[in-house]
């Protein structure tokens, strides 16, 4: 052997390196779609600004002062008036339900009151699961109460202006009135933890056996497809009610997270949570010839799962094309379950509209992992 250094070896070492490489397809995709990934993700759906936010309107006063300060609501661009129901009980369901982020309730004597000023009271509740989705809008709202009205208080009214804001805004942070983010972030954790260990833990599971040979012998029995599929996800299923025993301990001991709807509920819904990311991760094991290349299929699942289901930054403030992918992904759906079992007391009723796309999305995961999975070695 030589002892000087060869460029030429070192180059030849180089070039079958990188041939290497570009056979392992998983890895060179990994290599450059990453970085895509990540570019267009944060250069173009991650908003920390959220506008045009959802804005339930109860308003039963016609008068020029009321329609003016709607106006002026929705000109400041965080408030987009989505629905008008008939009283408050109807608008405090649909914050409930999380189809809007604000509801505006302006009383009947408004306009009237404000003339003779009274200073009437302006009630905005706000969903505050997540502080830093309406965080923005709420300062907007507050700078907005000196300034509003400008065309109703001119003339003899005017005097009300210059000495104080015409109207008394009355905020009540629903669901989180300190504006805790450890009540969005903790609940979040609990899908993002099941997501990356349920993915990752079955998709090694299969090609664990392929590697260590132990496939032919499991290959040799008798056993049906699902058979196989239940047999390696039923463990899995335990390891993750062990992982949520601990993180909702955690949760209530050390970060005083509340716990207002049923632990039943959420127990079932995170059920068919896990299954949907369990399928997903057996069809990567299906796919995968090494446990290299299912880890690498699980970091591309978990990236756009972490990054557009609203778990670090707000859903509503992407654009419309992320959204749409986020919907797709059960961990968007899970962590509206999650939260409105855990601080708005969410029933079965509530969470309706987010477990039927998780229960179609197991439905095609596990439809495609019994169709890839073969009980031959080809």
């Amino acid at each position: 052997m030589s002892a000087r250094f060869s460029w030429a070896r070192m180059l030849a070492i180089f070039l079958k390196e990188f041939q290497q490489m570009l056979r392992d397809r998983p890895t060179f995709g990994m290599a450059v779609g990453v970085p895509i990934i990540q570019l267009v993700l944060f250069g173009y759906a991650i908003n920390t600004d959220p506008r045009g936010l959802p804005t339930a309107l109860v308003s039963v006063d016609s008068g020029p002062q009321a329609r003016e300060l709607v106006a002026t609501l929705q000109n400041t661009g965080y408030f987009r008036i989505s629905a008008q129901p008939a009283n408050e009980a109807e608008g405090e369901e649909l914050l409930a339900r999380g189809d809007v982020q604000f509801l505006v309730v302006i009383p009947p004597d408004f306009s009237r009151r404000l003339i003779r000023g009274e200073r009437p009271a302006l009630l905005v509740s706000v969903d505050a699961t997540d502080p830093s989705a309406s965080g923005n809008a709420l300062a907007a709202l507050a700078a907005l109460a000196p300034r509003a009205l400008p065309t109703s208080l001119a003339g003899p009214p005017a005097a009300l202006a210059p000495k104080e804001p015409p109207f008394d805004l009355r905020v009540h942070r629903r669901y989180n009135p300190e504006g805790l983010a450890r009540y969005n972030i903790v609940p979040g954790l609990i899908g993002t933890i099941l997501t990356m260990t349920m993915v990752m833990l079955t998709g090694l599971a299969m090609t664990r056996e392929r590697e260590r040979g132990t496939m032919e012998n499991l290959l040799a029995t008798p056993v049906r497809p699902i058979e196989v599929m239940l047999g390696k996800i039923l463990p899995y299923i335990v390891i993750g009610y062990i992982q949520l025993g601990v993180i909702l301990g955690a949760s209530a001991l050390l970060f005083e997270v509340p716990m207002v709807g049923s632990l039943t509920l959420l127990m079932a819904m995170i059920g068919v949570f896990m299954l949907a990311n369990l399928g997903v991760g057996f069809t990567f094991s299906t796919l995968a010839k090494n446990q290299l290349q299912a880890l690498q299929m699980t970091f591309f699942f978990f990236l756009p799962s972490i990054l557009l289901s609203g778990f670090m930054f707000p859903f509503r403030g992407m654009p419309g094309w992320a959204q749409a992918i986020g919907e797709t992904l059960p961990l968007t759906h899970f962590l509206r379950i999650v939260r409105g079992i855990l601080l708005k007391g969410n029933g079965a009723v509530e969470l309706l509209p987010e477990l039927w796309p998780m229960l179609a999305f197991l439905a095609v995961a596990g439809a495609v992992a019994l169709k890839r999975y073969r009980q031959t070695l080809d």
